[in-house]
């Protein structure tokens, strides 16, 4: 995850984070990130049913899950043992997680245990009620998915009036005073859509849009070939910095970020340099708290069946399960040999990573994406679009 609003246009320093001492416990979610002791932001798939059909779900969501989900009773004990492990987040993603009745119920016991709850949605099932609701237990963020304007959005989601249904799930957020944003997919598909997004933030007053790289997992590795190549990628990262500047420039505050492609850092910092920004080593410092890729280490997954996971795309390898073990006991358990290499990734990885000088900025990216595209987990992330002069030591 880079903050581009926090990083290119300032709105966040090195001192910022350093005065909270960099734990995840006193951290405030903006400054999360930066944290130093890692502890994992765990992304928690309640529900496997889903609404909509997104040719992209990395989730294969269905419109009826048939496999047996997490009671209320049994989520609530992992809540238990995820606050005692010092969980600073937990993020209820699905399928579409307001399918499940008891959501508002399981944010609210996240809440009460100390934890920040935030909801990953497709909006579509917002209602006035519900957003009432939400904002009444403490939910602190509610991430909605959009992937363009209404003809894209709605191809992508493979139901007419999906934009439209998941507009109003904003209003009703915003009306209710319940923070809420955006999530953006990237692809060759929808990449002209970037620039309508942002206007959208303007016109309806939203504060937040996250930006997301395409990762082949799910459905989504049925696309891999309209994800963007180098240079598509890289016209995009520049568009989006070139936005966020503008509304920064212009005194509107929105926070923008992109995710799932730790090479946006080193290109960040890079365009910073090139540009002579005073801000280049405050910058270089932050991204250095950062650490870049953390799956397996500052984010994890749980799966609807409990099925624990190094993050929400890496599905078809699964170290535990929270019905027979707690999470804690799982995510510290390094007599596992790929858990105990993703707490130390930098040191297995291959190739052009081994000798990057952005590794520790970087992490590797995704070893996720690198293993669905040529087999091999330690092997280059190929969405990596840094030439190789741009890796080179100097």
């Amino acid at each position: 995850m880079i903050g581009i609003s926090k990083l290119y246009c300032g709105t966040v320093e090195p001192s910022d984070t350093l005065r909270y001492g960099r734990q995840s416990s006193r951290l405030p979610s903006h400054l999360l990130q930066f944290s130093e002791d890692k502890k994992p932001v765990v992304v928690w798939n309640v529900t496997r049913a889903c609404n909509l059909k997104c040719v992209h779900c990395y989730a294969h969501a269905v419109a009826k899950s048939q496999e047996k989900e997490m009671s209320t009773a049994q989520s609530m004990e992992v809540i238990d043992d995820l606050s005692a492990f010092g969980v600073p987040v937990i993020l209820f993603s699905g399928g579409e997680p307001l399918i499940r009745p008891d959501l508002v119920d399981l944010a609210h016991y996240a809440v009460d245990k100390g934890m920040r709850a935030v909801i990953s949605t497709n909006g579509t099932l917002i209602t006035k009620d519900k957003a009432k609701a939400l904002k009444e237990v403490g939910l602190s963020y509610v991430g909605v998915s959009l992937d363009g304007m209404e003809k894209v959005n709605d191809q992508f989601r493979g139901y007419k009036g999906a934009f439209r249904d998941a507009l109003q799930g904003i209003r009703n957020c915003r009306n209710e005073g319940l923070k809420v944003g955006l999530r953006f997919t990237i692809n060759r598909l929808n990449k002209d859509e970037v620039g309508p997004i942002f206007d959208l933030l303007e016109e309806e007053d939203i504060p937040r849009v996250c930006f997301y790289h395409l990762v082949y997992a799910g459905r989504a590795s049925q696309i891999m070939d309209q994800d963007l190549d180098h240079h598509e990628t890289r016209q995009v990262v520049d568009l989006i910095m070139d936005r966020t500047k503008d509304l920064h420039d212009r005194g509107i505050q929105k926070e923008v970020l992109t995710v799932d492609n730790h090479a946006d850092g080193p290109y960040l910092y890079l365009r910073m340099k090139k540009e002579n920004n005073p801000r280049q080593d405050d910058v270089l410092e932050l991204l250095k708290m950062n650490e870049g890729n953390s799956s397996g280490r500052g984010i994890g997954c749980i799966s609807w069946d409990g099925a624990v996971y190094a993050d929400q795309f890496w599905r078809h390898y699964s170290f535990g399960n929270v019905l027979e073990r707690p999470f804690s006991q799982i995510w510290t358990d390094l007599t596992n040999p790929l858990m105990a290499r993703l707490k130390d990734k930098k040191k297995h990885v291959t190739g052009r990573c081994a000798t990057c000088r952005w590794l520790d900025i970087c992490g590797g990216n995704f070893r996720v994406r690198a293993e669905a595209a040529t087999g091999d987990l330690w092997a280059p992330d190929p969405a990596c679009y840094l030439t190789d002069e741009e890796i080179a030591d100097h």
